[in-house]
């Protein structure tokens, strides 16, 4: 790859790199420097890397970079706790449907929170979250099915404990 695709590669990805990482971690700080240091370690490996292959490679390496700091951070103990259920309001559906998936979004767990927005909000096939998680097609499968059988028992049971 040489500097003008490099360019491209920038110009073509950063967004789509940073909604995935911002939809994990939900914070934009942390989005913006994991992005940053993904776009450092193409550019360190512009000559090994191929143009047609550049957006599985910053993917992967975004993934990659958001598992470690993940990890990193997880030394501070967060307590998440359950969104009081009575004080949620309907009037604007949008917004609160919103929120309520993406809190049960934050209620998944990594792997399976990564293959599933790879899939459902970046739209890549099983296959290129495959190579981009370094897992199998059939474990992404799997991956994804319980991300969604997840969501649905969370969302299910706070409609049962509203109603």
């Amino acid at each position: 790859m040489n500097t003008k695709e490099y360019n491209t590669c920038v110009d073509l990805y950063t967004n789509s790199v940073y909604r995935f990482i911002l939809k994990s971690l939900r914070n934009e700080a942390d989005a913006e420097d994991i992005v940053q240091n993904t776009f450092e370690i193409l550019w360190r490996n512009v000559e090994k890397v191929e143009f047609g292959k550049a957006k599985a490679f910053l993917f992967s390496v975004a993934h990659k970079n958001m598992i470690d700091f993940i990890r990193k951070h997880q030394r501070i103990s967060h307590t998440e706790t359950m969104p009081d259920t009575a004080a949620i309001s309907f009037a604007k559906p949008t917004s609160e449907l919103t929120d309520l998936l993406e809190h049960s979004l934050a209620k998944l767990p990594e792997v399976q929170r990564s293959v599933l927005l790879l899939r459902d909000y970046e739209g890549y096939s099983y296959d290129e979250i495959a190579q981009i998680t370094e897992l199998t097609e059939a474990q992404v499968k799997v991956y994804i099915y319980r991300a969604r059988q997840k969501m649905q028992q969370y969302l299910t049971s706070l409609e049962n404990v509203l109603h």
